[in-house]
């Protein structure tokens, strides 16, 4: 029996020292375990939180007093910024119209060299210019900025979205609505509330609707933030301990603010829309401080499932989902019952387009990406916040757009041979070289980006290179004749070339102006032939050609493959005579606002200005009277216009390359496959150019005119100097080309060489 007893005693003693080993193995193992969740709330929460992608910027539009600029434009800027119209005294984010006078409560935004404060703004208008520009704020003189339009991002492999915002730039009832809906007891709980699950339980019951839930708002971040929608006892247990854990270590209002950037609030295709920052600009395309009361309940009623609740899919759901959330307001006393009435009767008004969640131009900004790649590693675009301004201008992208595809669509229904032609259309702006628009397909962005990609034969774009040669020798005025008869050539291999003209006809001999105007081929290979060859590859190369430019006369014609960024390149040089990069981008700004890198790229002058003048008038009268008259039809007759049509071979290749005052535009049309379109530069290429700068109404800026240009008569059948008396056509001549003999008009009847020798025999007794 001792023996017994004495065995037992051994046994209850094992069983206890067991007991405290298990449970210091516990306590031990349960310590190191809380302190490795420690460890992740800590590493994460007080490091780098999130992955920001980079936002890509349009160009901001400038207020500037006696600027060429109609208040129609103003508004459909401020339409594209999601500006409401409203009547009587504007808010932040809202227009008024009075006559000819726009009132404006800008919003304001951030630039690298300072803010732009929002403010009221009066802009008057007259003749399509601002001629009056006034402020309610103090010494606010000049140009104004309004903000620019977010035309998309680049985001991270997990495709995150967000705005991040603080909590003092919270609108009214936005914390209150949370508060009331999800979590009543935040500031009083340390992390969890079991008096709130309790009392979630009996208000869902009683209620028979899901009106509050049992997590508090601190559980919710955690799970978003660290954990996963796994439901199993052990991620509540973690949640629950890491939710502790947090409380601890941060203030609520740190808790709270990173709440409001991470709650998920819906979802783009791939693309998570992360916070209430984006989801503002998601659902109403406005920020976040503008929002009504309305608004920020159907925000604050979406967290519970933003999938669930979506408004643009389920308004019924969403809309007795947000009065949920008002009448908790009300029963909170945030909220007086007439005040949360009338909230309940408003529509949802969220936007039928998604604002800031995708990609607006996904062609522009492919070109974007390519420049941004020789800089910046792909991990530092899609994480570090930062700001991509750029050149592109919203209003000709748009116009840019609707025009090739109201065309192209046009164009399909007259026959098989266009039921696949693609095209492309670029913009810049003429003298900076900044690109405002680019489209590089006619239906959906595939990643095959024609506007750079495409290499196609230019055909007669190449043409003004040969006139611009033989203006720049002096040799040559517009007027001088040159011949359109049959032309044969003949190279070294004995392989004899024929071209012939569009029209298959001769036309004797014609001025300059007249075979570039008509775009003659049998005179510009006469012409080209005689200034030569090698000096017609030196004005290419002059003018920013590259690759292999072979010596042969094809080449007289365009037989070289350029892409339509090529042409856009080329025929800014030959407008301007300077060349300079295009240009996508203007500046990259990190998150805390500092300029990381502005673009400005070279600008050299590469044409003599007389020479540049000479050939902008030239390619003048191909719009005045020659292969593009008919865009004069659609455009004001006071309009600058200068370009050149091209077609190749077997009309495969459709193009226009031109400018309307400052704008410079490129079209291309043709097939995938370069199998034959049916069409000229003229009726393909050209209307969608035409329609572009109709939507626009661009400028009506003429070229400067050098110093060493003098417009003069000069007689239309021998190419003399004349004067108006005796008739002939007024042109602009370079002082090297200027004719040295007159007409025997001009010279009272003495003939013009008996006049030039007369003057030389003077000149030797002077």
């Amino acid at each position: 029996m001792a023996k017994s007893s004495a065995s037992s005693g051994r046994f209850k003693a094992f069983a206890l020292l067991c007991l405290m080993l298990v449970t210091l193995i516990g306590v031990v193992g349960g310590g190191a375990y809380v302190m490795h969740l420690d460890s992740i709330v800590r590493e994460k929460f007080e490091g780098k939180r999130w992955a920001i992608p980079a936002r890509v910027y349009a160009r901001p539009l400038v207020l500037s007093k006696g600027e060429q600029l109609s208040q129609e434009v103003v508004e459909e800027e401020l339409r594209l910024l999601n500006y409401r119209r409203v009547n009587g005294a504007p808010s932040s984010g809202t227009y008024a119209i009075d006559g000819s006078s726009l009132f404006i409560r800008t919003r304001g935004f951030s630039f690298s060299d300072g803010r732009e404060p929002g403010q009221l703004l009066r802009a008057r208008f007259s003749q399509d210019r601002l001629i009056e520009l006034a402020s309610t704020r103090p010494g606010q003189r000049g140009d104004v900025r309004l903000e620019p339009l977010v035309i998309g991002g680049i985001y991270p492999s997990h495709n995150e979205d967000r705005i991040l915002i603080q909590l003092k730039e919270a609108p009214p009832y936005l914390v209150e609505a949370l508060m009331a809906t999800e979590d009543q007891r935040f500031y009083q709980h340390i992390g969890v509330s079991i008096r709130g699950i309790l009392r979630a339980v009996w208000v869902n019951l009683t209620s028979g609707q899901v009106r509050q839930g049992g997590s508090t708002l601190t559980q919710q971040l955690v799970k978003n933030f660290y954990l996963t929608d796994e439901r199993s006892l052990t991620r509540k247990t973690n949640e629950a301990l890491m939710a502790l854990l947090l409380e601890l270590h941060y203030s609520k209002a740190e808790i709270l603010e990173t709440y409001l950037n991470e709650v998920n609030l819906g979802q783009q295709g791939r693309r998570s829309i992360n916070g209430f920052g984006l989801a503002a600009e998601y659902y109403f395309g406005q920020p976040l401080a503008e929002l009504s009361l309305p608004q920020v309940a159907l925000l604050v009623g979406m967290v519970k499932g933003p999938s669930y609740y979506n408004p643009r899919r389920n308004p019924e759901r969403a809309t007795q989902r947000r009065n949920i959330v008002l009448d908790n307001l009300y029963r909170e006393d945030k909220l007086s019952a007439p005040d949360r009435d009338i909230a309940m009767k408003r529509p949802l008004g969220v936007i039928a387009k998604p604002a800031a969640a995708g990609n607006l131009y996904p062609d522009f900004l492919d070109v974007v990406r390519r420049q941004l790649r020789e800089s910046y590693q792909p991990d530092d675009l899609s994480s570090q916040g930062l700001s991509i301004f750029t050149t592109l201008d919203p209003r000709v992208q748009n116009a840019a757009d609707a025009a090739l595809t109201t065309t192209v669509a046009r164009l399909r229904k007259q026959g098989r041979k266009l039921d696949k032609l693609e095209g492309a259309v670029l913009a810049a702006d003429l003298r900076s070289g900044e690109l405002r628009a680019l489209i590089g397909s006619t239906g959906t962005f595939t990643g095959y980006n024609r506007a750079v990609d495409a290499s196609r034969q230019v055909g007669s774009l190449l043409k003004p290179a040969i006139y611009l040669t033989a203006l720049s020798s002096g040799q040559y005025t517009w007027q001088s004749p040159i011949s359109d008869a049959p032309v044969e050539v003949v190279s070294d291999s004995g392989k004899r070339w024929t071209p012939q003209n569009y029209d298959k006809q001769s036309h004797g001999d014609v001025p300059l102006r007249t075979a570039l105007a008509k775009s003659y081929n049998q005179a510009a290979v006469r012409l080209g032939m005689t200034v030569g060859l090698p000096a017609f590859i030196n004005t290419l190369r002059q003018l920013g050609v590259q690759g292999d430019l072979q010596s042969y006369p094809s080449l007289l014609l365009g037989a070289l493959n350029q892409s339509p960024m090529d042409v856009l390149h080329l025929y800014q040089v030959l407008l301007t005579g300077v060349r300079s990069p295009i240009q996508s981008i203007r500046e990259v700004v990190d998150a805390d606002g500092q300029s990381l890198q502005r673009f400005a790229g070279e600008r050299r002058q590469v044409v003599d200005l007389s020479d540049t003048y000479l050939l902008h008038y030239g390619l003048e009268q191909v719009a005045r009277a020659g292969t593009a008259a008919s865009a004069y039809r659609r455009l004001p007759s006071q309009t600058v216009i200068a370009g050149k049509t091209g077609t190749t071979n077997d009309l495969r290749d459709s193009w226009f390359a031109g400018s309307a005052g400052d704008l410079l535009g490129v079209v291309w049309l043709g097939r995938d496959d370069n199998a034959s379109t049916g069409l000229s530069g003229g009726t393909g290429a050209l209307p969608v150019w035409t329609d572009m700068m109709v939507r626009i109404k661009p400028s009506y800026h003429a070229a400067k005119m050098p110093a060493d240009v003098t417009w003069e008569y000069l007689d239309e059948q021998s190419g003399y100097l004349s004067n108006a008396e005796c008739g002939g056509v007024r042109l602009p001549v370079a002082a090297k080309s200027r004719p040295q003999e007159m007409t025997a008009c001009a010279t009272g009847g003495i003939p013009g060489f008996i006049d030039s020798m007369v003057d030389g025999v003077l000149d030797l007794f002077r």
